[in-house]
Formats: C-alpha cells, structure tokens, sequence
C-alpha cells in the first residue's frame, strides 16, 4: 500500500486540486488529515474529497470538531465569529459528516509497517509538536503508540523524525517557500511541495508566516 497524507488543507481548493493531478492514480489510499475545512471554499472541499470514494481515508481535526464543540477561549484559537462563520459555508449533513469522523486511523503501509494517522498527537487534536520541539518531548508523546510511524499535522510546518511525520499543510502552510505541502508514504517517506494558482483563490488571503516565526510562537504556547 502507498498513502498520500493531506493535512490542513482548510479549504483551500485550488491547492487540492493542484495537489490531487500530482497524485494522480499511483496511491492507493489518500488520508484526508483534519482541518480540511476552513478558508473560502469550505463546502466544496469537502465535496471534492467525498469524491476521491473509498481511496479517501478521513480523520478529524480540531476545525471539524469545533463546528460541534463550542471550544473555550484560547491562544492561537479560531477568532471571533469564524466558527460561526464555517457553519453557515455548510448544510446540517455537512456538518454531520465532518464530526462524526475518527480521531485517529490507522494503515499498513508498504515498507513503513504500522503508520498511525492523527491530527496532532495521537492523544488529542491540540498538542503543539513542531520542528523545535525536542526529541525527548516527542518521545514522551509517543510512550505507549503502538505504531512504526506517527503521521501528524496541526501546526502547518513540514517535519521528520525516527517515528514522526507532518506532512505539512496543504491550505495553509507556514513555510519558507510557498506552495502546497504534504507527504507520500511508502515504501520511504518522501515530503512533497505542490506549486499552484494562487489567484485561484480570488483574493482571499490565507495567515502567512515562516516557518521560524510559526514554530517560536507556537512553542510559547506550551505548557510542559
């Protein structure tokens, strides 16, 4: 088996588009990571995904979760009035679908073994991981996975380690260089980069930051 890991694509539909003609037929599983929703193109997003059939494997983000979960006032959370504003992009069932989605989905892949698919960390769809993170914090996030490989995104930045993969966003990536980003899976690990028509997207501008800036910030919000 061979995976595509699309994360964060928070309804960026010409970078979907872009992303779906690179992988083309030679995958056999595309696992639609969380927060696929978002941005201006919401409801047609997730349509375009309902599309892929039975070669789409999906898991929930915090995004879907929180169309349900009113969530508490935090740091880095949706700014006022967004999720209001995400509900009214989608039908009841729409959103239904999207919540009703697993937390985490787990695939043999060829050459990688067990890989385990979330959206953050295989605890919740908030913790903070990104390429500043120490080892050692990953290690303890990891203590008692049973998995080969942990696929995780939420904090928008490409990232390797021994047994943990963010493939990076596709919608909404905090990189140095622009473009769409995710991972292929088997049998190695390759992270991948998409070039698309940004004025595709008709104005609409999505939060940018480098990768620096995204993971300094991100790292002063947690809490060890």
């Amino acid at each position: 088996m061979r995976v595509a890991a699309l994360y964060d694509i928070h309804g960026n539909l010409p970078a979907l588009e872009a992303v779906l003609a690179e992988v083309g037929e030679d995958v056999d599983r595309i696992v639609v990571g969380g927060d696929f929703i978002g941005g201006p193109f919401s409801a047609a997003t997730l349509e375009r995904l309902r599309g892929l059939g039975e070669r789409a494997v999906w898991l929930r983000g915090n995004a879907e979760r929180e169309l349900v979960e009113q969530p508490p006032a935090r740091e880095g959370g949706p700014p006022p009035g967004e999720l209001e504003r995400l509900r009214s992009q989608l039908t009841d069932e729409q959103v239904e679908f999207a919540y009703g989605l697993p937390a985490s989905v787990r695939l043999d892949v060829d050459g990688l073994g067990s890989v385990l698919f979330c959206h953050a960390t295989p605890w919740n769809d908030l913790d903070i991981v990104t390429p500043l993170t120490s080892d050692l914090r990953i290690e303890r996030i990891l203590e008692g996975v049973d998995a080969d490989l942990v696929v995780a995104g939420h904090t928008h930045m490409q990232d390797r380690r021994p047994r943990w993969i963010n493939p990076g966003s596709v919608g909404m990536p905090y990189e140095d260089v622009d473009g769409a980003y995710w991972a292929l899976l088997g049998p190695t690990v390759d992270l991948q980069r998409t070039t698309y028509d940004r004025a595709a997207l008709g104005g609409h501008e999505y939060p940018q930051a480098t990768r620096q800036e995204a993971a300094e910030y991100f790292e002063s919000l947690v809490d060890e």
